[in-house]
Parts: C-alpha cells; sequence; structure tokens
C-alpha cells in the first residue's frame, strides 16, 4: 500500500487528520525554530488500547472516576501535537505553530526545553508491546511532511522521549523499532542520516 503525502497547511495542522484542539498549548517563544520531533508512547488505561481516553486527557476532560488509574493522572495538563493510533489514524490536539506540552522537563543536544523548538508525535503502544505495523507507515509519512514544512528537521533529530528526558521517562520504549521507522522514511525520498541515537 502506497504511502499518504500528508501536506502542513500555513497553520501548523496537518491537511486531512481528525482535529480536536487541546486547551494544553501556548505560544512558542519569539523567532523559535521548529528543528526536532519527539516519539512518544502512550495508553490508557496501560496496555489498553482503543477507548476515549487519550482524547481526554490531552483535552482536559479526563473522568477520575472512569479507571482508577485516571485519579493521578486527570488533572494534568499535558498535550501533543499528533496521537498515532494502532490502526495508523491520526489525531492532531496542537498545531506545529504552537507549543504543545508533551516533553516537560528535557534537552536534546545539551539545548533545554524541548517542548519549545520540537513536535510530539504520540504513538498508541506500550515500552514492550510491539507497535503496529501503520504506525510505522504513517509515522515516517508524518516525519516527511514535517521536514518537507519545517527544514530544519532532519532524521537525526527525530528522537524518543527516552532520549530528552533520560532516567526519567523510558517511551517510546525497547519496542519501538527506530531502524523500522529509517527504512521507512528512506522509501520516501532521499534520506542521507540515520534516525534516533
Amino acid at each position: 500500500m502506497e504511502a499518504r503525502r500528508w501536506v502542513v497547511d500555513a497553520a501548523g495542522w496537518l491537511a486531512g487528520a481528525w482535529r480536536l484542539p487541546s486547551p494544553h498549548r501556548d505560544a512558542r517563544p519569539p523567532g523559535t525554530v521548529i528543528d526536532a520531533v519527539i516519539v512518544h508512547g502512550i495508553s490508557l488505561p496501560p496496555g489498553c488500547f482503543g477507548g476515549p481516553w487519550i482524547d481526554a486527557l490531552f483535552t482536559g476532560t479526563l473522568d477520575p472516576d472512569a479507571h482508577p488509574c485516571f485519579r493521578a493522572i486527570a488533572g494534568l495538563r499535558v498535550s501533543a501535537h499528533l496521537l498515532i493510533r494502532r490502526d495508523g489514524s491520526l489525531t492532531q490536539y496542537v498545531p506545529f505553530t504552537e507549543r504543545a506540552w508533551h516533553a516537560g522537563a528535557s534537552a536534546l543536544a545539551g539545548r533545554p526545553r524541548c517542548n519549545d523548538y520540537a513536535i510530539g508525535i504520540e504513538l498508541e503502544g506500550t515500552d514492550h508491546i510491539p507497535y503496529a505495523p501503520r504506525q510505522y507507515e504513517t509515522l515516517a509519512a508524518v516525519v516527511a511532511a514535517l521536514m518537507r514544512a519545517y527544514p530544519a528537521i532532519t532524521p537525526r533529530r527525530v528522537v524518543g522521549h527516552c532520549h530528552v528526558a533520560p532516567g526519567r521517562k523510558t517511551d517510546p520504549g525497547p519496542a519501538f523499532d527506530w531502524a523500522r521507522l529509517g527504512a521507512a522514511l528512506a522509501r520516501l525520498g532521499p534520506c542521507p542520516e540515520t534516525v534516533a541515537p
């Protein structure tokens, strides 16, 4: 199956993706160059896929009584730019031109505050369950679109949450196949560098 060619519009939305705007966002610092992508993994409840819970978390509507584990996270003000579900479908919560609240205390190549200059992409999954083939296809196509829209993003600047917050975060975990993502990107066009450390 041929990968879809996604396009980022002038407002920072991925044309054709489902939009579910999050209130958990703000302006990037003036003059910021978007030059990194951070890949995350998430499932709610942990290890369970499907359902409305990730959307609810990122839009501030998670019911703390819907599951015991939600009580500790329902009040969090967090978001990501995109979520890629197990079937490869996409939801966008924050335009890329704005700052999503996904990385927390973080640094990339010695530069702190990754939220300022990075795009956060969540994959529905866990550290130890293999991600789905369609997720890699969609992720590669989206990263290719982001590199076209924001030329400062290179494959070496596509990293995991675990790389920018080591010791604090482990996602997307050992289940994520960086080589598979690199190969998928290479199929979409010239890719002289490798993905992830």
